[in-house]
């Protein structure tokens, strides 16, 4: 966890025993919405809170911004305090989706915030099963804190910004979606197929070894050395469907000691929404 990273099973349940930690139960179901709160609700790591996609990391009222919204500071501010976090508490977030949902979200929007001491479980919830470590259906009561921070701008990219970035060829947009969703071979969540001309397809499963969990810092470096060339880390944006699974290659950089990315939190679904916006399919 002192990469500010990834972090294993055993090593979270030594630190949860030892430290005074927050841990974030981040478990989404694209296709039923609620079935993350649901199995949080039957069994969860014990002391762990509960963060909804939809509703604690998004905000849904945005226009124009993606399926995802970033929420605005001061409700991510209210939401942290509510988890009696401070500054100087560390957080360990995990899902049950390997990091892509949504445990990866609320690790960046942390970083955003200022936060270096955070960290994905690695494997997330069924590493934390697997490894036969306690689980709890009791929720936890936690001391509300007066919480205020503020985003980084710098390290989110709208699609103004996107745009103008296209007239440099510095740019290295990277969409994390599946290979048939980036081509344009078929699209089952969004209204229109293909992607942003000129990014690259790097799917975010490409990260996970056959285990679930992130392949090693050395494999991911070489990994991504091939996708980048010349281009250094900070030239990198991240997309995806709606700025979530973005994150899961960022994470994978960072766990790859590859600093400086960036997001484009709209992603292709706040592209698509403003009309004129160009699309391409095929594999580019």
């Amino acid at each position: 966890m002192k990469s500010g990273t990834l972090i294993s099973a055993p090593e979270l349940q030594r630190r949860l025993q030892a430290e005074d930690l927050l841990v974030v139960d981040c478990r989404h179901d694209l296709a039923d919405l609620q079935r993350g709160a649901r199995e949080y609700a039957q069994e969860h790591i014990p002391g762990a809170v509960y963060a909804d996609l939809q509703r604690d990391l998004s905000d849904l009222t945005k226009q124009g911004a993606g399926r995802h919204p970033l929420p605005e500071a001061d409700a991510f501010s209210a939401l942290l305090g509510r988890w009696g976090w401070h500054p100087a508490m560390p957080v360990v977030a995990y899902d049950a989706a390997n990091g892509a949902l949504a445990a990866a979200r609320l690790w960046w929007m942390l970083r955003l915030a200022g936060s270096r001491d955070v960290a994905v479980l690695d494997g997330g919830f069924a590493a934390w099963q697997a490894a036969g470590l306690p689980t709890s259906r009791e929720l936890p009561r936690r001391s509300p804190t007066q919480v205020r921070i503020a985003f980084d701008s710098a390290q989110v990219v709208y699609t103004d910004e996107l745009r103008q970035l296209q007239q440099n060829p510095q740019l290295l947009l990277v969409d994390a979606r599946a290979a048939p969703r980036y081509s344009g071979q078929t699209e089952p969540i969004d209204a229109v197929a293909g992607h942003v001309p000129g990014a690259r397809n790097r799917a975010f499963s490409d990260n996970l070894g056959s285990d679930g969990r992130f392949k090693t810092a050395a494999d991911l470096r070489a990994e991504f050395a091939q996708l980048l060339g010349t281009h250094p880390p900070g030239d990198v944006v991240h997309m995806c469907g709606s700025g979530v699974t973005a994150c899961h290659n960022l994470l994978a950089m960072e766990h790859a000691g590859l600093h400086g990315a960036r997001i484009y939190a709209p992603s292709w679904s706040g592209w698509i929404s403003e009309r004129g916006n160009p699309v391409a399919t095929g594999s580019d």
